[in-house]
């Protein structure tokens, strides 16, 4: 067996460098100021902004919708040309471009405002897999978890330090500072457009090109082989049981990404520094909690850790439902007066934990169930259902919200993360790993 060489140092900074610009995107637009800006000032049909929740849900929706359709087209692309790097670039690009536009929008300039945002977050949303597809050939098998986890880390650390920087120069998410917040669409593609580089000038595009099957298209060639993954997965009956207790997870954990802040500003009503503080304590948590479970999975299994993220999941979900009974509990408990927002830092904790801990968990239960031959083809069509997850959830949130309001359909999350823990109980850890290596010895 040929073991891969490790890549250069240069060449894996250059790689986690891409997580680490790239995190400025996802949590400036999707998650702390544009979607905000977007429901309550471009839209902004108060009190309860039921019309602009469901159009931001169903941009996000939409952007998710191309990723699932473009993503076994591109994914044969690039397998058969070896042109991963341009395919990188091109959606980088894209990205940089549609975010920078977003400056652009005027409040009641909906339609355009959602077209910048479903060019932009699918070219941002595509370009995560493009870049998870160079990880295998930067090192042997044993190295690729350390420099995932690299990437991971300055993604944290992109994120933290672009968002408060933003924070602090933009401020509050209102119609009367909306001269100033409209900027955060241009400093988050400058952000991503500089710091990316490294990633262009130092990552190699390895491996090299392969004939496309006789009188088969890309596209073809594409869709057939997600066809083929769907039925080989019927080999390995607990993977694909997990797959779609992680399909579950994934529509819940895309409707916290996509709302949370949103729920905190029309629900929760918090102020500007209750919102920065709960950014701050959600990035430092995350970090935490997948540290912490990741150790804790070594010790009691990726099934049991799993298990225990979703059950994390639920009370934090329980705890941003009923926020509003917690601050009044605690005002009797401690006879003090705490405002709601306050305690809805609390949920924020619990969130923040699950965030980071369960993809980590459920992302390890795969690969431990998953045969060594075809890792490159699971992981592939696990990128494709977490987008057609993020489809399901978000679209799912916003339309209940349009009937109840965002304060009670927020329990669909909990009704998500539930049906995850329900669906993955009777998965058995060590015979879809035995399976697994049976399966290794065969091929």
């Amino acid at each position: 067996m040929v073991t891969r060489k490790r890549a250069p140092a240069r060449e894996i900074l250059g790689w986690a460098m891409f997580d680490f610009a790239n995190q400025a995107y996802t949590l400036l637009i999707i998650t702390v100021v544009f979607g905000d800006l977007f429901t309550r000032v471009i839209v902004g049909d108060g009190p309860d902004y039921r019309l602009g929740n469901l159009l931001w849900s169903v941009a996000l929706a939409v952007s998710y919708l191309m990723v699932v359709v473009a993503n076994p087209v591109c994914g044969a692309i690039m397998d058969y040309s070896r042109r991963r790097k341009q395919f990188l670039f091109a959606s980088y690009l894209m990205t940089v471009v549609t975010t920078a536009l977003l400056w652009f929008v005027e409040p009641g300039w909906i339609v355009f405002a959602m077209v910048l945002v479903i060019l932009s977050n699918f070219a941002y949303a595509i370009g995560e897999g493009f870049i998870a597809s160079f990880l295998p050939g930067l090192g042997p098998r044993e190295d690729l978890g350390w420099i995932s986890g690299l990437g991971w880390g300055l993604g944290y650390i992109g994120g933290l330090a672009s968002t408060i920087f933003a924070l602090a120069i933009l401020g509050e998410v209102s119609a009367e500072n909306y001269d100033n917040v409209r900027l955060v669409g241009p400093f988050a593609a400058v952000f991503f457009l500089l710091a990316a580089i490294p990633t262009f000038l130092w990552v190699r595009d390895r491996g090299r090109r392969r004939q496309l099957p006789p009188g088969q298209s890309m596209i073809g060639a594409g869709f057939a082989r997600l066809r083929t993954t769907w039925l080989n997965l019927g080999q390995f009956r607990d993977l694909r049981t997990l797959l779609i207790s992680i399909f579950f997870m994934m529509a819940g954990i895309y409707i916290i990404i996509s709302f949370s802040f949103i729920y905190g500003a029309q629900v929760i009503g918090w102020e500007e520094h209750v919102r920065v503080i709960m950014f701050v304590t959600v990035q430092i948590t995350a970090a935490i909690g997948a540290l912490t479970f990741g150790f804790l999975q070594s010790r009691i299994g990726a099934r049991r850790t799993y298990l225990m993220t979703l059950g994390l999941w639920m009370a934090a979900i329980l705890a941003i439902w009923q926020t509003p009974l917690l601050t009044d509990f605690a005002q009797a408990l401690f006879n003090v007066e705490w405002e709601a927002q306050y305690v809805f830092l609390f949920a924020g904790t619990l969130a923040g934990l699950s965030l980071g801990s369960a993809q980590s968990a459920g992302r390890a239960l795969v690969g431990v169930l998953t045969p060594h031959g075809k890792a490159a083809e699971f992981f592939g069509f696990w990128g494709t259902s977490a987008k057609l997850a993020a489809v399901f959830g978000i679209l799912g949130l916003g339309l209940l919200q349009a009937w109840l309001g965002l304060a009670t359909a927020i329990i669909f999350c909990l009704a998500l993360f539930a049906a995850a823990m329900i669906t993955v109980i009777p998965v058995d850890e060590q015979r879809g790993r035995r399976i697994a290596d049976g399966w290794r010895e065969k091929g």
